[in-house]
């Protein structure tokens, strides 16, 4: 008796099935894999901010006050990956069934995925503006990146995204919307409106990339003359040779690599108005979500001060919570951990000093 259920459910799905689109059925066959692969890229990101954020909240050695309100900001942009977009678009995919179409709720979650992504962009921008500001102009910089320009840049970064792209939020407005289920993503239908597609990619993509670019590449030839000053005069230190290149370019070719296919999907589809195949396009949709894990690796942990001080945390936490586990561990005692944060963070003692509010792209004067 129990037999029945089972065979009238297989029967009735095969008959749902069977009218569906063969294209569409094969995506829903990979959708357990997609999903997988989403809440593992989103675990990894949100547990590597968390450990960014906890170390940001307290002062760590050569970081000003600008440096940890910038790099506060693409925490939170990057830890919006992983809390909102991700849980939003698989909610979609696994609570509606869109053969007939969007709703209001796909264009809700379409906006806040167009708003996280280019706040993203433009928080990496404004990160870069820094660097090259600090870089280039160190004697007046205090007066150039006061604290109220500074928390103006992270408030354009934030507000300029929601005022370009509130339009998507509107069922029935400029564009449309639907749900992708190659990517298991509420995606704008660009080629529904090119003009505003593309103005997107002219106001958010291309001058964060340019900005980007600029003040990256000139960071990294000063750098680089710096560095063949210094070899010239032999002060040059074996640790710290070519540290530019270990931090800039990284930097540089993880932001391409995540975002221009994406751009390039996007620019394709509204000028063709055709889709990529499946698996490229929840590549390139998914992609530059990866790159809010890299910013983890490549403006934090190759930081020395910035792993001191997560080492630091790591010690005070198992102290607090677990004696005996820390010294099972080896760590050391409460009162060697403070004398070690003093000195770590003692004003008279000599910190590099960091061409940016994040890397240790050191440029040390002649002087």
């Amino acid at each position: 008796g129990k037999m029945y259920p089972t065979l009238n459910l297989s029967t009735s799905d095969d008959s749902n099935l069977s009218g569906v689109d063969p294209q569409r059925l094969q995506e829903l066959t990979h959708r357990s894999l997609k999903v997988s692969i989403i809440i593992v890229l989103g675990v990894m990101i949100t547990l590597g901010n968390i450990a960014v954020l906890l170390v940001i909240t307290s002062s760590v050695a050569g970081w000003s006050r600008n440096s940890r309100y910038f790099l506060l900001s693409l925490t939170a942009a990057d830890s919006a990956f992983g809390l909102l977009v991700m849980p939003l678009n698989l909610w979609v995919s696994l609570l509606k069934d869109y053969t007939t179409g969007p709703d209001a709720l796909c264009h809700i979650v379409a906006f806040c995925n167009a708003t996280v992504y280019s706040t993203c962009m433009y928080t990496l921008a404004t990160i870069s503006l820094e660097r090259y500001v600090a870089v280039f102009y160190p004697l007046q910089y205090s007066s150039l990146m006061t604290r109220r320009r500074a928390l103006l840049l992270i408030a354009f970064a934030w507000c300029f995204p929601l005022f370009l792209l509130w339009p998507i939020s509107f069922p029935g407005g400029i564009i449309e919307v639907h749900f992708s289920t190659a990517s298991l993503v509420c995606n704008p239908s660009y080629s529904t409106n090119v003009a505003y597609s593309l103005s997107l990619t002219g106001f958010i993509f291309f001058p964060c990339s340019i900005v980007m670019t600029y003040a990256n590449l000139r960071v990294w030839c000063a750098a680089k003359r710096q560095r063949l000053k210094l070899r010239k005069y032999g002060c040059e230190h074996r640790s710290r040779r070519n540290v530019a290149s270990r931090v800039l370019v990284p930097v540089m070719a993880a932001y391409y690599t995540c975002w221009t296919p994406c751009m390039a999907a996007m620019i394709y589809n509204a000028i063709s108005g055709s889709s990529v195949p499946e698996w490229i396009e929840f590549v390139v949709v998914w992609l530059p979500t990866s790159n809010g894990f890299l910013n983890c690796i490549f403006y934090f942990w190759i930081n020395r001060s910035f792993r001191r001080k997560f080492h630091l945390i790591i010690q005070r936490l198992s102290l607090a919570l677990c004696p005996e586990l820390a010294d099972t561990l080896g760590c050391c005692s409460a009162s060697e951990t403070q004398f070690v944060s003093g000195f770590l963070d003692n004003n008279n003692s000599v910190h590099e000093r960091s061409s940016s509010v994040s890397s240790t792209c050191t440029l040390v004067t002649l002087a």
